[in-house]
Order: structure tokens, then sequence, then C-alpha cells
């Protein structure tokens, strides 16, 4: 059995932060980042590693690059050392982060692929081969001789994107790599990532307050609250843990009033007179199909959509369980 990409045991990352007292640092107190997460990751997964602001994400893909010495516990990424192996690891890992550029501001896009196919040691050839293949499937040959500093934030993050997978890495790390993007532009990056994994068995690891990436690109979800590892599992099952519930809207060719009486339904509210009625329903106990029966059997239905649970509010409840 082969050795999955990420590892951690015990892995623990702690921080002193100092107090000033007029001219003088007094009161130190040890925060945790990260605490005793124990956590793997196979090749070719592709997971969601979520949590509130400070619940220690950004922490644990420091240590698992090597940027931050663990305080206590192991980690393997790659198969390597992160530590005394950092320069062995860049070569097998990517990372994207949305706030942050790896590309040069004032050079065409293509001269700065040009210093990355140098710096990783591609060969000319195999780097004029991959950049293409990149160029093509992110739709970026219209701005390639163009400064970055010039792009428009979607081209931008296609770029970043592209120069962090320049040399094939086996992970990719995404740290909010849709953040700010449109709808059209963050759909162009969740395909072309599809597509990435499909063709080159990628490992991705995802961090990122829009569910949307997680719920179309991720196989499972991590969870984290203070450090500390929540929940682990597919996002079904995430959902399932706290009780969310799917939601049916149902447009309706008359108004009606307030479906409140459906077995194993509640109504959440009305609009346009009761002509759009959202209904919510535990997928335990009844299904779309079930609910759209009762409804379509005392009125005339128009139109449909089902709301899948609102992740963030799942994410929210089993911080609260937790407790």
């Amino acid at each position: 059995m082969s050795e999955p990409i990420i590892a951690t045991d015990g892995l623990t990352r702690e921080f002193v932060r100092r107090t000033r007292s007029g001219k003088l640092l007094r009161d130190k107190t040890v925060v945790r980042a990260v605490d005793d997460l124990t956590i793997s990751v196979e090749a070719g997964e592709s997971v969601g590693y979520i949590g509130a602001n400070g619940a220690g994400k950004s922490t644990t893909i420091k240590m698992l690059v090597g940027i931050l010495v663990p305080t206590r516990g192991t980690v393997r990424t790659c198969g390597l050392d992160p530590l005394a192996q950092r320069r062995r690891l860049a070569h097998e890992v990517g990372v994207v982060f949305g706030q942050r550029s790896q590309l040069w501001w004032d050079l065409p896009v293509r001269e700065s692929f040009s210093i990355l196919a140098a710096i990783h040691r591609i060969a000319p050839g195999r780097a004029r081969e991959r950049e293409a293949e990149l160029v093509g499937r992110l739709e970026m040959g219209d701005y390639l001789d163009t400064p970055v500093r010039q792009l428009s934030l979607g081209q931008r993050m296609r770029a970043e994107l592209a120069a962090a997978l320049l040399h094939t890495p086996r992970l990719v790390i995404l740290d909010e790599p849709t953040i700010g993007l449109d709808v059209l532009s963050k759909q162009r990056l969740r395909d072309f990532l599809i597509e990435e994994r499909r063709e080159h068995g990628t490992t991705l690891l995802l961090t990122t307050h829009d569910m949307g990436d997680i719920e179309r690109l991720c196989d499972r979800v991590l969870v984290v609250d203070h450090g500390r590892l929540a929940y682990q599992g597919s996002l079904d099952g995430l959902a399932r843990t706290v009780g969310a519930q799917r939601v049916l809207v149902v447009d309706l060719v008359a108004a009606t009033p307030d479906l409140t009486d459906l077995p194993d339904v509640v109504h959440l509210g009305s609009e346009g007179h009761g002509l759009r009625q959202r209904l919510a329903f535990d997928a335990e106990r009844t299904t779309a199909a079930r609910v759209l029966t009762e409804v379509s059997n005392r009125v005339a239905v128009r139109d449909l959509s089902v709301e899948e649970p609102d992740i963030e509010d799942v994410v929210r409840r089993i911080y609260q369980s937790q407790r």
C-alpha cells in the first residue's frame, strides 16, 4: 500500500503571545493554533479543509510545506519530511494563495512561466508542452504577453493556478483560490481542477469559505475548530451529523395559502402571496420526490429547485456541538 500524500500524527503548533504594558512586554500567553491533529490524505483525493477564521487552517498548511516548525507531533507530505527535505518537496507540491501572488508583477505572464520553469528545472520541451496545455485549458492565450499588474482578478487567478501547476505537482494546496471572483471565473477554475485531477491524478487540499468550492470539488471534508479536528467524512455525513435539512423551493401556478401541514416538512416561508414557497425536509426521513408529490396532489406546480444544506450553517452547528 502506497504512503499517503499527507500524513500527520499529533501535529501541534503553539505560539507565544506577549501583551504590552506601557513600553514593556509583560504577560506571556501560549496560544495553540493546531492541537494534536492527526489526518491522512491519500493520493488522488480531493479534500476540503474547512473551519472558521483562526481555526488553524493556514498554520497547518505552513507546517505541511515546511514553512513552520511543529511544536510537537509529526508530519509527512508526499512521503517527505517538510523541514529536512523542503527543496525536494517544492517539486512535489503546488500552492495557490488567493491573496498572495507567485507571479512577477511587472512581467508578462509568459515570462513568469519561463522563470518558474527554470526554478523547477523543467526541460525546455516539457515546459513548452505543459505551458501550452495549461494555457489552452485555462483560456489564457489572449493575455500571455500582458504584465500581471494589468490583469483582471479572474485572469490573474487563472495565471496563478497555471503557475502552481506548471511542474505537474502531485499535491496542490489551494488556500481561498476563488476569493473575490465572479460566478463565471469560479466555474472556470472549478471545471479546470476537476479535469486536472482526471488527467493527472492530482491530489487537492482545499481551504475556502466558499462552500460552492467544497461541494463541487471535494470527495470529503475535514473540519477544524480551534486547531482540533471536529469532523472528517463526507459532506452528506457532515450534514446528517448536525441534522441539516434540504429545502425544496416550489413555484406555483396560482397564489396558494402556506403549505404548513405536509408530512415530514417544515414550511420556511412564502413569497408573492404564496406563489413561491420554501419547504425544508430531512433527507433521512423523506425525499424531494415525496415532498413534491404531496405538493402536486394539492396545487399545480410551475417550477421547482432543491437547495442543499447551507454548509456554513452546518459547520457552525458542529462547532457548537463540540462545546
